[in-house]
């Protein structure tokens, strides 16, 4: 989630070009996942509700199973922890 906030911020807010008002950001969206992710970022005039998307390139981060953090909570059989 972190990623994609910061490739929101990367991309800054347009400027509409009918009203000349920083637009504001309204949602993103996967939009390709193969050969590489591509996220559009589409954003909203506040006055005349015009539209504007802007794509930006996504590099997906792998993280191994070994270093995932652990469950909260551990299931509890019998007296006994489940492994």
């Amino acid at each position: 989630m972190k990623r994609l906030k910061d490739s929101l911020e990367e991309v800054g807010n347009p400027t509409c070009s009918n009203c000349r008002v920083a637009m504001r950001w309204f949602r993103s969206e996967l939009v390709r996942d193969n050969p590489t992710m591509m996220i559009a970022h589409l954003f909203v005039c506040p006055n005349c509700t015009r539209t504007q998307r802007q794509d930006t390139d996504f590099t997906p981060v792998v993280v191994p199973a070994d270093k995932l953090a652990s469950p909260r909570f551990q299931v509890i059989d019998g007296g006994k922890r489940a492994t």
